[in-house]
């Protein structure tokens, strides 16, 4: 089939490879701008674009949109079927409309669940057991389209976004490819999304990722492995920033919330429904990124001490 591929980070390169490699003919990719990145700010291209290039593909990276200016490129490539991963853009009607089969896109999560931005993170915030991926034909609304195919899985105890993320990228490949040739194929089955079902996943900003230790336990547990990479949950210690990376459930704890304690692995903190939270993977503000055990050493916490006050 004649298609276009629009995609940016590196969750959509395993669904370009699939396409390419089930020999349809993607007579352009498009991602967005390269963007300056690290601290450094180096202009930096993105995933879709470099796979794009060694897969010998053109490559387009517009902008936007929204000022018609794509619109005799897309008509002159002439696709068949878009095919959208994590693009990062709204498209507007014109360029839903011109490929005769539409637009498919795959979204991280089991549709009308999770619609929105971060459906990934959400779902492990929330305490989610299984997740999954979803091809949707697009229409105007986010993530509203009609569903054609479903994969599940299940997320893992402290499995972070960062890990999931990558697996659901391999998931949703093979899907998308399936669900290209059932398009083609005239075999494709949609079903409505039943909008009383709907829920919905905003995008994440470094306010949420802030520790309150007067909340459960667990629930601060899944708030860390929901965060990491991105918006990596935070508290204080001494004054400092400290990031969270990686935590686990402890047992039963005594002393008001915050109120931690370093053992031989991890540091102890008591939660609001008196159970700990242990802290395995830190960084403290001006340092390294270390396991709680080595962290320890260099500066041991005998005595308890308050976070976040």
């Amino acid at each position: 089939m004649r298609l276009v591929f629009m995609g940016t980070p590196d969750f959509a390169v395993p669904s370009l490879t699939a396409l390419h490699a089930a020999g349809h003919e993607i007579v352009g990719v498009f991602t967005q701008p390269d963007r300056p990145a690290g601290r450094k700010q180096v202009l930096t291209p993105p995933a879709v674009k470099l796979e794009a290039q060694r897969l010998g593909l053109p490559v387009h990276q517009p902008e936007t949109f929204k000022n018609r200016a794509c619109e005799p490129l897309l008509q002159a490539l002439a696709p068949e079927l878009i095919a959208v991963v994590a693009y990062g853009k709204i498209l507007p009607r014109h360029v839903l409309t011109l490929p005769g089969l539409g637009c498919v896109n795959l979204h991280g999560a089991l549709l009308p669940a999770y619609r929105g931005a971060a459906p990934i993170q959400w779902a492990i915030i929330n305490g989610e057991p299984r997740t999954g991926v979803t091809t949707l034909l697009m229409d105007q609304g986010v993530d509203t389209g009609d569903i054609l195919l479903q994969a599940e899985t299940d997320i893992g105890e402290y499995e972070t976004y960062g890990e999931l993320y990558a697996r659901l990228s391999l998931l949703g490949a093979p899907l998308l490819v399936e669900t290209v040739a059932q398009l083609a194929a005239g075999t494709a089955q949609r079903r409505r999304q039943q909008e009383a079902l709907a829920t919905f996943a905003p995008p994440l900003d470094k306010a949420l990722a802030r520790l309150d230790f007067t909340r459960p336990a667990r629930a601060l547990c899944k708030l860390v492995c929901g965060t990491n990479p991105w918006p990596v949950a935070n508290t204080s210690l001494g004054g400092k920033g400290l990031k969270v990376f990686r935590a686990e459930l402890g047992g039963a704890a005594e002393g008001r919330p915050g109120l931690a304690v370093g053992r031989e692995d991890a540091i102890a903190v008591c939660c609001g429904d008196r159970r700990e939270l242990l802290i395995l993977e830190l960084q403290l503000e001006g340092g390294k990124r270390l396991p709680a055990r080595e962290y320890l050493r260099g500066r041991p916490m005998p005595e308890p001490v308050l976070l976040g006050g």
